[in-house]
């Protein structure tokens, strides 16, 4: 059986980090996922509002980094929670158990960090994720024979 989903959508808050009674770190968020389609008619297109849960430093990491309207990128499992309401009424939820987050957006320079209107991520030629590659000339390469019958296939 497979019980794995990936979704891409803004946060809808900042996201709550909070520790349990032996100081394991939780995070608790929900982000807003657009739909791939519009309505038949071409009509507005539908956003679901999903519950996530993230544990331990997945947590910590998404609560240092992501604020409210952050594009973000989860993947993790569904999970169906029972619970009672204040009036006794038994109640169910889907939640999304993050095991990975990742940034869907850029934070452009100067930005707060809390509005973000891109709607699209293209990583600079240069560099991926804050990394550059470092520069090479010349001469770290070295020359090749041509010599095709010393290849071993």
């Amino acid at each position: 059986m497979l019980n794995h989903i990936t979704l891409m959508g803004r946060l809808t808050r900042d996201p709550e980090l909070r520790r349990t009674g032996s100081g394991v770190a939780v995070a608790s968020f929900s982000i807003a996922v657009d739909r791939d389609f519009g309505g038949r008619d071409g009509g507005e297109k539908k956003t679901d509002f999903i519950d996530c849960v993230a544990w331990r430093q997945t947590g910590e990491f998404i609560s240092k980094y992501f604020t409210k309207g952050r594009m973000i990128v989860v993947d993790g499992r569904l999970e169906m929670r029972d619970w009672t309401d204040k009036e006794g009424n038994k109640r169910r939820t889907a939640e999304v158990i993050v095991a990975n987050a990742y940034f869907g957006d850029s934070k452009r320079d100067g930005d707060s960090g809390s509005s973000y209107t891109g709607s699209s991520y293209s990583a600079p030629a240069s560099s991926f994720g804050g990394y550059s590659a470092p520069a090479s000339s010349a001469s770290d390469f070295a020359m090749l024979e041509d010599d095709d019958a010393q290849l071993p296939f």
